[in-house]
């Protein structure tokens, strides 16, 4: 019996099937484009607000500078202006008591350059005078008008010999009042420039406060992209795993890999571009400089604790102790305390990067599981002798838990498996030639690792 034909309803079930096929594979692919656009387009808008923030905080601090500069001359002008009255006071009584015209000479200076102090106390205040400040300075200059006047009156008579008459108006309560109002109003403007400049000094601390709290968010951004750039990732593989054909999967994986690369160097470029901006912003403003620094130290440790995890620190880091800080200091806080005792350390590349990954599993450990999970202390001790180093890493209070191990577990009780971080550890002990060793307690957590000290290149 000869074979049978296909139908023309089988035909174009078929060619139906492969349609659905085909649009569904442009869907996913589609919502994969999408997903990309959306995650880069939140990190750029990220940026731009860091961007626009971090502007706002050196403008911020230039204006406080610029405050606290202009009120320093205020401050010196009035106290210009009221030793000008005490010095000319001065020297009218000296006068009246000693008949000695020596003593008419700080009398002179002063008459003589009263109003031109008060005049350049117009000029320092500028065009942004407030009208109680405009108040205050017309009624220093009519009071200081009144006391030289008064002055003058004395000193004529003291000239024509009537002392008397020179002691009577020096004894009246005129001068004295007018004496002691225009130090009242002397004072009050200074207490408005001195609110001046605190308002000032608000402005921009609340600017600065602003930024950090920026920047972790945008961390977390960066973050949830990595995690939702491997999602896409190890989505297109399964999709190109159903098709079952070994060569087309092969080059699936390939690209996965490739994307897992970029993804990652996409990341530091990220990274990258906010030191930049961060410094570029403050290239016209060296009075932020010490603002600018801090928060680019805080981005660079990030980074440099990035590398470290992805193996990329080799040669940037050859100190034991730097290593170490470079691994912790992005945990840091007033609850999380490290103590670091030991002599420097010269580490050659070769040994950077396996001690490097244990450090930051140790470190992730007693932030999830260890003593920084609970308000305990971490320290870690380091020496070399024979040449031989050894780091002691102590957790005191750290629970008997690691990422290897469920958290019912007790010490007494053995794990069942291997974690990845113990593979991670064996591996790194190997590629170090020394050992690593845990001892786990109810009083806490305490790792011993000893390797050969090879010392840096070129050490004797």
């Amino acid at each position: 019996m000869p074979p049978s034909l296909p139908s023309a309803t089988e035909d174009q079930d078929a060619e139906s099937v492969a349609r659905l096929r085909a649009r569904h594979t442009k869907r996913r692919r589609m919502m994969r484009r999408w997903g990309n656009m959306a995650v880069f387009l939140t990190v750029a808008a990220a940026l731009i607000g860091a961007v626009l923030l971090i502007a706002q905080t050196v403008e911020a601090e230039r204006h406080e500078r610029e405050q606290v500069q202009k009120t320093n001359r205020i401050l010196l002008q009035l106290r210009n202006i009221s030793r000008a009255a005490l010095n000319a006071e001065t020297g009218q009584r000296g006068y009246v008591i000693t008949l000695d015209r020596r003593y008419l000479g700080a009398y002179t200076l002063s008459r003589d350059t009263y109003r031109s102090e008060i005049n350049k106390l117009r000029d320092l205040i500028g065009d942004n005078i407030t009208v109680k400040q405009a108040e205050l300075v017309d009624r220093i200059e009519t009071l200081s008008d009144a006391k030289f006047a008064e002055m003058d009156e004395t000193v004529k008579l003291m000239d024509h010999r009537d002392i008397f008459g020179a002691q009577k108006l020096i004894l009246s309560d005129e001068g004295l009042e007018t004496m002691g109002l225009l130090s009242q109003s002397i004072r009050d403007l200074e207490a408005i420039e001195q609110q001046i400049l605190a308002q000032a000094t608000a402005q921009s601390t609340r600017a600065e406060q602003r930024v950090m709290p920026l920047l972790a968010g945008l961390l977390v951004l960066l973050t949830v992209a990595l995690v939702l750039g491997y999602l896409l990732v190890g989505r297109a593989a399964r999709a190109e795993a159903e098709a079952a054909q070994a060569a087309r999967l092969a080059e699936a994986r390939d690209r996965a890999d490739l994307l897992a690369r970029e993804l990652n160097h996409r990341v530091k470029n990220l990274f990258a571009v906010i030191l930049a901006i961060v410094r570029m912003s403050a290239k016209d403003a060296p009075e932020a400089k010490p603002v600018v620094d801090r928060i680019a130290e805080r981005i660079h440790a990030l980074l440099s604790a990035h590398e470290v995890t992805q193996g990329k620190a080799q040669g940037a880091t050859t100190d034991l102790q730097n290593l170490i800080q470079t691994a912790v200091k992005p945990y840091l806080s007033s609850d999380r305390i490290v103590n670091l005792d030991g002599n420097p350390v010269a580490l050659t590349a070769r040994q950077v990067t396996p001690l490097g990954l244990v450090l930051h599993e140790l470190t992730t450990n007693a932030v999830k599981y260890g003593c920084w999970a609970i308000g305990g202390e971490l320290t870690v001790r380091w020496e070399v002798e024979s040449d031989q180093v050894t780091i002691i890493w102590a957790e005191d209070g750290a629970r008997a838990v690691t990422s290897d191990t469920p958290a019912e577990r007790t010490p007494d009780a053995a794990p069942t498996r291997e974690g990845f971080g113990t593979l991670l550890m064996t591996s790194a002990a190997r590629q170090l030639r020394g050992s690593i060793n845990r001892d786990l307690s109810p009083e806490g957590m305490r790792v011993t690792i000893e390797f050969p000290h090879e010392g840096a290149p070129g050490e004797g």
